[in-house]
């Protein structure tokens, strides 16, 4: 049977690869015109054009997004959003939840990926954890970002948890952010990216469902620099029980 489906998958994965790109074209015209509106405006309107590009990308290739709100989710609020990380399918479903003006972490590698670099570049705030200018230049940019009445979403682990355990372990930056500019953080919980396309590489990509589960919100209002240890704690074991439920992971 292993010998059947390996085949078909393959070709599954080119055809992925082939739609992913000529969908990107066709949306990379109008994202270069929206660069026209500003950063607040244009950057707005690149998110939901962002959003067209992954709706219409998941319909060609057979992934149905699903949100599941296991607390209500004020959409006229600002929030600090962080979701565990561990495929590079966590991106589509990052852009789908936008549906408030938000901004991503991104890590700067990403711009060399030719035609999604492009739009990447225009869309998120880069990072180079291993710049410390690049990292200062990011935070004043996600403070900015939430002094303009848009959202911010981080990935607190860093980079791909490639770990048997549910998460790995969180920075520090989401949640002093958080602290410094009191603004609530958001837990959100990737609970099929890893199904849809394993870490191993672009050939593991496979059709289903990709849920997003909004858990509830966790306020900082009074908290000083003092409870970031506290406060990043509460939100992991907030997250690691909400993978533990959806994902089949041991409890600890």
């Amino acid at each position: 049977m292993k010998l059947l489906i390996k085949p078909i998958q393959f070709i599954y994965c080119i055809y992925a690869l082939v739609t992913f790109i000529l969908v990107m074209l066709m949306v990379f015209p109008f994202v270069i015109i929206s660069l026209l509106w500003g950063n607040i405006t244009g950057g707005n309107m690149i998110y939901q054009l962002c959003r067209l590009w992954a709706s219409i990308w998941y319909l060609l290739i057979g992934i149905r997004h699903k949100e599941i709100y296991e607390f209500p989710h004020d959409r006229t609020r600002q929030y600090i959003f962080v979701a565990n990380h561990i495929s590079y399918m966590d991106i589509p479903p990052v852009v789908l939840i936008a549906h408030q003006p938000v901004r991503i972490l991104g890590k700067y590698e990403m711009v060399k990926i030719p035609v999604f670099g492009w739009i990447y570049r225009a869309a998120v705030i880069l990072v180079d954890r291993r710049n410390s200018e690049t990292r200062a230049r990011s935070v004043r940019a996600l403070k900015s970002a939430l002094r303009n009445n848009i959202s911010i979403f981080i990935f607190p682990e860093g980079t791909f948890n490639e770990t048997k355990q549910p998460l790995k372990d969180f920075y520090d930056g989401a949640f002093r952010i958080a602290i410094e500019t009191e603004t609530p953080i958001k837990p959100i919980i990737l609970a099929d990216t890893l199904d849809r396309l394993h870490y191993k590489g672009i050939f593991e990509l496979t059709p289903g469902v990709n849920r997003v589960i909004y858990l509830e919100e966790v306020p900082v209002k009074g908290l000083t620099l003092n409870d970031i240890p506290t406060l990043k704690q509460q939100v992991y074991r907030q997250m690691e029980s909400a993978l533990q439920r959806y994902r089949n992971y041991p409890s600890a």
